[in-house]
């Protein structure tokens, strides 16, 4: 059964739509290798700014939200167009396009848990939802662009970041926060997490074999 208190509204999911199209279509803008032509951009704007929810509606068996109405599609590709205009002239700002990328997995992560919990699903799960929800939009653009998927290499952080917000928001919201306050905590614990790894260089351990490990701890 759906809990009222968890219903989203539009114009949040739709900011994070547009924030996700504008930072995917700045990010394929700069790959000047690729020489991606301007209907190229455009889709890969689009892609990062639906993937993420197109991923989290299917996991939770519903019909998609940029099925539902027009403004999904719309939103995406306005701020895709957008987001091509501001690469051009923030070419040189890398930051941007970092911030943007931080403060849109915070966003999905956020909306993704919500909903999740909102349809009845378990925590763990709701959090599980919610981490797909973050990561699956660059997830699709880096398979599209036939780039490594970067949230699987050392120090990229997504996941975790993303699982850091999620998991504090099903805590503040089973303590009982309201749950935009918890969502708002959500956004900016994961965006902390993300833009300080990026400055600090922080990540996960890298895979080690076994034997090599062994033979460092001995050493």
């Amino acid at each position: 059964m759906h809990t009222s208190i968890f219903t989203i509204p539009l114009w949040l999911d739709l900011t994070a739509v547009a924030i996700g199209a504008i930072q995917g279509a700045m990010f394929a803008g700069r790959m000047k290798e690729h020489r991606i032509d301007l209907l190229g951009v455009t889709i890969i704007g689009f892609v990062v700014g639906l993937g993420g929810g197109l991923l989290r509606d299917i996991l939770l068996n519903v019909t998609p939200a940029m099925m539902q109405t027009n403004w999904y599609l719309l939103t995406a590709v306005l701020a895709a167009l957008a987001g091509m205009l501001l690469q051009r002239i923030f070419s040189r700002l890398n930051t941007v396009i970092i911030g943007l990328d931080a403060v849109t997995i915070g966003l999905f992560g956020a909306i993704g848990t919500t909903k999740a919990l909102a349809y009845g699903v378990p925590v763990v799960p709701a959090v599980f939802v919610g981490v797909i929800a973050a990561v699956g939009g660059s997830i699709l653009r880096d398979m599209i662009l036939n780039l490594p998927i970067a949230l699987m290499h050392v120090g990229s952080l997504y996941a975790a970041a993303a699982a850091a917000g999620t998991i504090l928001l099903v805590v503040l919201a089973a303590a009982g926060v309201d749950i935009t306050a918890a969502g708002i905590a959500c956004v900016v614990v994961t965006t902390l997490i993300r833009l300080l790894a990026v400055k600090f260089g922080w990540s996960l351990p890298e895979q080690r074999a076994i034997g090599s490990w062994m033979r460092w701890r001995r050493g």
